[in-house]
């Protein structure tokens, strides 16, 4: 049985979830900025945590950490890469080490670039990847403190996955970066057709997470450097996948559309 998955929008445009395990009754929560939503839910469905997931140590990922860990006795799991700054760390994991959420085993990717210490977590049997900030849909994480050749790394070990793997997520940002991934492949048919559904998802109040990862290897420009469309739009033809994707990096930093 796939896991049981609920998205609980907190702060701004963040998204915190809740991961059910339902033979063992095993609940974990991926990346909680806050605590009081989360135990609300958890109160509402009777479910009893057990699991803390961080992709890595901001605060807005991390916020509430120590006291879901005092309210309810869970374990805390994070980067090993990062093990310092992830608040109640019970157990670091690095890249292709697995974590098991009673009977369901998440693979767990190295993806640096956003932070020095990212990680994702990919539920195989229930076709669900948790990217923290490193894949949006249609974008992907500011480079705080890693380089366009180390993200376009990390991008490419989610690229792999299978088209039916759910992508989530943990900001609602999809309709801004729908925005400016027009203006750099503005030939992509499916793109238009996207951002056209993204606008009436986000003007009836509905969120565009989870996306899919084969949407998102149609669509999004940060996991298409090798697009021919993208490559004459910018005039580099010419170059790599990585110094293509710098650039489109670099414009989106930019971008106030």
């Amino acid at each position: 049985m796939p896991l049981e998955i609920v998205q609980i929008p907190v702060l701004n445009d963040n998204y915190v979830y809740l991961a059910r395990e339902p033979q063992s009754g095993a609940v974990g929560v991926v990346d909680p900025a806050v605590h009081e939503p989360v135990l609300a839910e958890l109160q509402r469905r009777n479910w009893v945590l057990t699991h803390i997931l961080n992709t890595h140590h901001h605060p807005d990922h991390v916020g509430g950490n120590m006291a879901l860990k005092q309210a309810t006795g869970c374990r805390i799991i994070g980067p090993e890469a990062d093990a310092d700054r992830i608040p109640g760390l019970d157990m670091a994991v690095a890249d292709n080490e697995g974590i098991n959420l009673g009977n369901e085993t998440a693979r767990v990717f190295d993806v640096p670039g956003h932070t020095k210490g990212h990680i994702a977590y990919w539920f195989a049997d229930s076709k669900a990847l948790f990217c923290g900030d490193t894949l949006f849909a249609l974008g992907c994480g500011r480079l705080f403190e890693g380089t366009p050749a180390q993200m376009w790394s990390s991008l490419s070990k989610l690229r792999r996955l299978p088209d039916d793997t759910r992508v989530y997520c943990a900001h609602e940002y999809t309709e801004s970066n729908a925005r400016f991934a027009v203006t750099v492949e503005p030939g992509n048919e499916t793109l238009h057709q996207r951002y056209h559904r993204i606008r009436e998802l986000r003007a009836a109040g509905k969120p565009t997470v989870p996306s899919t990862l084969g949407e998102e290897k149609a669509t999004n420009p940060f996991l298409r450097p090798m697009s021919d469309n993208i490559r004459l739009h910018l005039n580099m033809a010419e170059a790599d996948d990585v110094a293509v994707f710098a650039e489109v990096r670099k414009r989106k930093d930019t971008f106030r559309g």
